[in-house]
């Protein structure tokens, strides 16, 4: 039997691939994989090849459910008796860091944002909690990683400490296109996406249904959740916009990669307003890519950079309408023209390139 590893995340293990991809790596290499997240209200059931424990919890957000989740997953942890932890994110670090000290055993921590910077907890006392507990911990941490160089580099600052990268590349997809139809979409028109679990204020989702209403012949298309969408569908009903815009709700992710190879153009326009989307690479960008749809983003650095490295679509100021619309439009009539350029990216930007250093990584444990 191979060694256990238990994976935390305070999500729902359904939509997170980024760690589903970790765990399927782990699994591969012999690790018996043990993933600990929570159920919701609406969660998909699963089917996955690893152990997976969802807590249902009695309080669903705010201070009183992260104190309920530290503890019960102080507990879980201490129960099972793991090899090795895998914290993802500082909201499951604490109970991972004190059962690592007392069973010493190894700690990986896996920081999938600069989370101190989430515009969420900004002027909140809970950055305060939340900022303590990592200036505590961090620099007592031997294995780090997170999602890009720019992150890497702030966290250098802040503690001394570089944490490795590993960027949150889709797969190469295995789901089959299928026909708009199918999915419930108008066959006819052009259809602009935006997709994934953080569709929140100042990710460019009220420029993106500004731009599109005033579009003919274009919808678009928001697959996932987030605090945004509520504002959301009040603005399209008190416009009238029902016909511009089609919400679906969190998905399984095959489902939602169908969802993405019906689209025309791919969206990610987070705004400059703080510095977690000032220097996030939201996996987005990869699914459109390995779905062979452009993209229309904003000029945030790393997402920039690879918008602009490999010339898969065009970067925009999301509060300038009238550039953003062109753009839209631009990126779809020269469609045929950015085939090329997307099917370059492919083959460099691939999750089976950057697990590499990772199956290394977690080989030294075994």
């Amino acid at each position: 039997m191979g060694k256990r590893i238990i994976i935390s995340t305070t999500n729902d293990i359904t939509t997170d691939n980024r760690v589903n991809k970790v765990a399927l790596l782990l699994l591969s290499l012999g690790y018996q994989v043990h993933w600990i997240g929570r159920i919701l209200p609406g969660s998909s059931p699963l089917n996955r090849p690893y152990k997976t424990t969802r807590m249902r919890l009695i309080f669903k957000s705010g201070g009183l459910f992260y104190a309920e989740f530290q503890v019960r997953l102080f507990f879980k942890l201490l129960i099972h008796r793991p090899g090795i932890l895998l914290s993802n994110d500082l909201d499951t670090l604490l109970p991972n860091f004190l059962i690592a000290r007392l069973l010493r055993i190894p700690l990986v921590y896996d920081s999938h944002e600069y989370f101190c910077g989430v515009p969420e907890i900004q002027g909140r006392w809970v950055k305060k909690v939340w900022l303590t507990l990592e200036r505590f911990i961090f620099p007592r941490l031997e294995h780090i990683w997170t999602v890009n160089e720019s992150i890497a580099e702030l966290y250098e600052s802040d503690y001394g400490k570089r944490p490795r990268v590993f960027r949150n590349i889709s797969p190469i997809p295995t789901v089959e296109k299928v026909s708009r139809t199918s999915l419930g979409l108008p066959e006819q028109g052009f259809i602009a996406i935006n997709q994934g679990s953080g569709m929140n204020v100042d990710r460019g989702l009220e420029e993106a249904l500004e731009a599109i209403s005033g579009m003919p012949d274009w919808r678009l298309l928001l697959v996932g959740s987030g605090d945004a969408i509520p504002a959301l569908k009040l603005k399209v009903q008190d416009k009238g916009w029902s016909d511009k815009v089609i919400f679906i709700g969190r998905v399984p992710y095959a489902t939602l990669l169908q969802y993405t190879r019906c689209a025309d153009v791919g969206l990610s326009l987070d705004k400059d307003t703080n510095i977690n989307y000032r220097f996030s690479l939201p996996n987005k960008l990869f699914d459109y890519l390995h779905c062979d749809v452009p993209v229309v983003t904003s000029k945030v650095r790393e997402v920039a950079k690879i918008v602009e490295e490999f010339g898969i679509g065009l970067t925009v100021n999301p509060e300038d309408i009238d550039a953003l619309k062109n753009s839209i439009t631009s990126v779809v009539a020269s469609r045929k023209s950015y085939c090329a350029a997307m099917k370059k990216a492919q083959k460099s930007l691939t999750w089976e390139t950057e697990q590499v250093p990772l199956r290394a990584f977690y080989a030294q444990f075994l």
